[in-house]
């Protein structure tokens, strides 16, 4: 059998049913193995509905009782909603570099 390729979720956009769909994802991806490891990150408009979006922002919290999603500290410091996220549960910390690291590992990017 060959090796699981390990999965980067990349959240980007502002439309909910994506992120939503997204989330979801990556949750069942995650629980019944399909891959190997998975990361997630939020970045760009998607950070704003993690906190306007009642429902993505609950979604957002059950992930992150799963695994540690990371949201983008340069949008989120400009759009000063940093805070608002990390009460999420969601880690804020910059993520150009850790997605550039993450992809020089073999994590397959997936952007939703």
């Amino acid at each position: 059998m060959t090796e699981k390729k390990n999965l980067l979720v990349i959240i980007a956009s502002g439309e909910r049913e994506k992120v939503l769909t997204a989330i979801m994802y990556a949750l069942n991806t995650a629980k019944y193995g399909w891959l190997g490891d998975v990361k997630v990150m939020f970045f760009g408009p998607s950070e704003k509905l993690l906190i306007n979006d009642e429902e993505v922002g609950l979604e957002a919290q059950n992930l992150a009782t799963q695994m540690e999603p990371i949201a983008c500290k340069f949008l989120s410091d400009r759009d000063e909603i940093s805070s608002k996220i990390d009460e999420l549960g969601i880690t804020v910390d910059y993520v150009g570099s850790k997605i550039a690291d993450l992809v020089n590992e073999g994590y397959v990017p997936m952007v939703w």
